[in-house]
């Protein structure tokens, strides 16, 4: 009885496992592929941290840097959220706008925003709407931390994937002057 006990576990724990792969699998296959450079950026409205609105038809004839961030006050995020903050001058002169997304909610934003004395829009995307519509959805159920650098007439024009939060700011600085001279 004892053999026939352990060969049933055995099998069932095997027929398990085989079902976690597949399940895997189809997690894995079933995430779509963020959006590419040269596609036309999807449109949206979302309220920041002070309660204003905001979409990004209203910044067109503008550079948008569109950056989704995990969380707020978390170590990564608050050196990356610094940085955009100690940069906005520079990024400004080149007509461009910060606009930071998470999946945070407006309460969260205002505080992060009043700690550290952010200087540009957060906004809260509580409901994910933005963050499915870029793609950039992370399987914790928070936003990946991707950038979008999106041009005057709307399209992407730059999509920062492997970002390092002490130094995405001056990359971008850096890619926007790089498109500015290209022009």
């Amino acid at each position: 009885m004892e053999k026939n006990t352990r060969s049933y576990r055995y099998k069932n724990v095997k027929a398990m496992n085989k079902i976690r792969f597949v399940l895997l699998l189809l997690l894995l296959f079933s995430c779509k592929a963020q959006l590419k450079e040269g596609v036309k950026a999807p449109d949206f409205t979302a309220i920041d941290q002070n309660g204003k609105t905001h979409s990004l038809k209203d910044y067109r004839g503008k550079y948008v840097l569109l950056y989704f961030y995990p969380k707020d006050m978390t170590p990564g995020c608050t050196k990356e959220a610094c940085g955009f903050r100690d940069n906005l001058d520079n990024l400004k002169k080149d007509n461009v706008v910060v606009l930071g997304v998470s999946a945070d909610n407006v309460e969260s934003h205002k505080k992060f925003a009043e700690k550290y004395h952010l200087n540009f829009p957060i906004l809260a995307d509580d409901k994910k709407e933005i963050i499915s519509k870029y793609k950039v959805n992370s399987a914790l159920g928070l936003a990946k931390r991707v950038s979008f650098l999106i041009n005057p007439e709307g399209v992407i024009v730059k999509v920062f994937d492997k970002v390092n939060p002490e130094t995405h700011p001056k990359e971008v600085e850096e890619a926007v002057k790089k498109f500015l001279n290209d022009r």
